[in-house]
């Protein structure tokens, strides 16, 4: 049975200082009583400002993974299954510290250094008729653009002077085509889409939660950090999986990514979402890498999928064959675009979830609207990669909330989370609060620590109740050199 939650079963709250959280809290199936241990800590001013209500957003899914986090420490140290509200550790979210964290790829430091989070052909650009957003970090993204559209990548011009002839080539041709075009090279980029009517209500769930239908799970001992001795194997991408799977190490989980060794991750991103982990490569179409691949996931109780959907069906480890072979398992599923519908195959990405959704017209810097709803000036972007940091707080609630339910049921769980489902949610399900007065100084919820790249300065997790660690037990480890075993 797959139950979804986020739209009737959750409701609109029209007030109330928790109404949001309340409204993550019962997309998760957690029980509602349990939302009166959650207390914001308003620190910082309005930060995360834009006409959407981003910090609203944001201090939701910290305060719903944070009190996760608690109910699932209460249970496991407790008495019983299910335990009262007075059991629960208290949860106290700082806004402050959630604003810096949702910034933590940009406030990021490696011996002083500050990361290029876009590279030079990922962006807005202008169309014959309206606006397309590329996406071209990854060197094979960036060579199926230039491919689709026909342009030279010889080595002889710097991305600068690509950057002019991308623009050049783009003017002359329409969003939708150039949508199309690059779609059908393997390549990112999406047309500008109108601002949604303000009537339109939430179209996507904020989770899907299906019980597995066999017991399995092995019972989780008393133990002083929620998800200490839970393996993770962290099959995840840029930026919401490696974030719920940087969040699960954070409170204790044995946390291994695995990636294909063809498959380079860009080391800043990976020093950002790796801490407390650790990476290994193996290529699971090859027999003696699949052969350890299959080892560790016979004793793994959590896996992260954050590929493609479909890409590793045809090795084998669909959600369902991984629960029909492993039925304690806990499988959290994270896509782009929801999971039905034309565009539930395709890859995507937070900024480009923002065009297609309205967000950037919503966010637009121009005066006034096109006839077709699309910004008359320039698209805007939310203040953070909000959809990535949101969703992977809300993947790791998830984790979290199945585990705490295994302990009762022992069954696995098959979850689901989409960037669209959690941009529907800011547009059609959250409303604003006024922020309180104050001062915004990331500052005061960073850290630093030394790792294999560097000196670090980042930032601290948000996720809080009492007795919750302050930072993470391990820094990142170099991508790649770990060796492929449970700790």
């Amino acid at each position: 049975m797959t139950t979804m939650y986020g739209n009737g079963s959750a409701g609109r709250y029209a007030s109330g200082r928790d109404a949001a959280t309340a409204h993550a809290w019962a997309a998760l199936g957690g029980r509602p009583e349990l939302v009166t241990r959650v207390s914001y800590e308003q620190d910082a001013g309005d930060v995360l400002r834009a006409r959407l209500p981003v910090r609203n957003l944001a201090r939701a899914a910290v305060g719903a993974c944070s009190l996760a986090a608690a109910e699932l420490s209460a249970v496991r140290n407790g008495e019983a299954d299910v335990v009262d509200a007075a059991d629960v550790p208290p949860v106290r979210v700082s806004e402050g510290a959630v604003a810096t964290a949702f910034h933590s790829e940009r406030l990021l430091r490696v011996d002083g250094r500050a990361p290029a989070n876009f590279a030079p052909l990922s962006g807005f650009w202008r169309t014959a008729d309206s606006w397309v957003r590329t996406h071209a970090n990854y060197p094979h993204h960036r060579a199926r653009l230039l491919a689709a559209l026909d342009i030279s990548d010889d080595g002889t011009c710097d991305d600068d002077a690509l950057a002019e002839v991308l623009a050049s080539e783009l003017v002359t041709r329409t969003a939708s085509d150039v949508q199309d075009l690059v779609y059908e090279a393997g390549g990112l980029a999406v047309a500008l889409a109108p601002a949604p009517a303000s009537s339109d209500g939430p179209s996507l769930p904020l989770a899907e939660v299906r019980r597995a239908p066999a017991a399995g799970r092995r019972r989780l001992p008393a133990a002083a950090l929620p998800a200490e001795g839970v393996r993770v194997l962290d099959l995840t991408r840029v930026l919401a999986g490696p974030l719920a799977a940087r969040t699960l190490a954070l409170l204790g989980a044995d946390v291994l990514r695995v990636d294909p060794p063809q498959l380079r991750e860009d080391a800043d991103t990976h020093t950002d979402t790796g801490m407390g982990k650790r990476s290994a490569l193996l290529d699971v179409g090859e027999p003696g890498d699949r052969e350890v691949f299959d080892g560790l996931l016979a004793s793994a109780d959590v896996v992260l999928c954050a590929y493609r959907p479909g890409a590793l069906d045809r090795l084998g480890l669909a959600p369902d064959t991984l629960l029909e072979r492993h039925p304690g398992l806990i499988v959290a599923q994270l896509g782009a675009w929801g999971w039905s519908g034309p565009w539930a195959m395709r890859r995507g990405f937070d900024s480009l979830v923002q065009v297609r959704t309205g967000i950037a017209s919503i966010e637009g810097e121009g005066e006034g609207q096109n006839e077709d709803g699309t910004a008359g000036g320039r698209p805007g972007v939310l203040p953070a990669q909000a959809l990535d940091h949101s969703t992977g707080y809300l993947v790791a609630s998830g984790v979290l909330r199945a585990l705490t339910e295994g302990q009762c049921d022992g069954r696995g769980r098959r979850l689901r989370f989409s960037l669209a489902g959690t941009a529907s949610w800011l547009m059609h399900g959250l409303r604003p609060t006024v922020p309180a007065e104050g001062r915004y100084d990331p500052r005061r919820w960073m850290t630093t620590c030394p790792s294999p790249y560097g000196m670090l300065d980042h930032a601290l997790s948000p996720v809080r109740y009492e007795g919750s660690p302050r930072d993470w037990s391990r820094s990142v480890s170099r991508w790649g050199t770990d060796s492929p075993v449970w700790r």
